[in-house]
């Protein structure tokens, strides 16, 4: 059975947020979980060892972040949270500010780079403080090329 196989991908349950906090102070001190958000996880029995934040800016989701932990890294699990996430959760007004290294990456699951002209206003201000701080990004918008497969998340 491989890592992939085992995985159990959901909608976080809000009751968990400190989990994910917790997993945040281990992992990643900068980022910040709200509960706000919409949080996807992956989960190997029930352990959290994955997961992706999406918040919601007016009319939009923004993909906020993603989280492998360190052990899980190179095993595909990115990888198959992003596919998931591809078939059942983005739709075409979701976005993404992705680190220009990972472009690409985000390519392969729907996200195609824009014009930051092309992002809605809210997201637009967002991105040009983020850029203007010295962070490398680039607009993507998710543009779904095949109708959404429907889930019970």
């Amino acid at each position: 059975m491989t890592l992939q196989s085992s995985l159990i991908i959901e909608v976080l349950n809000p009751i968990k947020l400190p989990l994910v906090k917790r997993l945040y102070k281990a992992h990643y001190p900068a980022g910040r979980a709200k509960r706000d958000e919409l949080i996807i996880t992956a989960n190997i029995e029930t352990n959290i060892i994955a997961l992706l934040r999406m918040k919601t800016v007016e009319q939009s989701r923004l993909l906020t972040g993603m989280l492998v932990i360190p052990e899980y890294r190179g095993h595909g699990v990115g990888h198959a949270l992003l596919r998931h996430c591809e078939n059942f959760v983005f739709t075409d007004g979701d976005y993404c500010f992705a680190f220009a290294h990972l472009e690409n990456y985000y390519s392969q699951f729907g996200f195609q780079t824009i014009a930051c002209d092309n992002l809605p206003n809210s997201l637009k201000m967002a991105f040009l403080r983020y850029s203007e701080s010295g962070k490398d990004l680039i607009p993507m918008q998710f543009i779904a090329l095949k109708p959404p497969m429907h889930a019970d998340l």
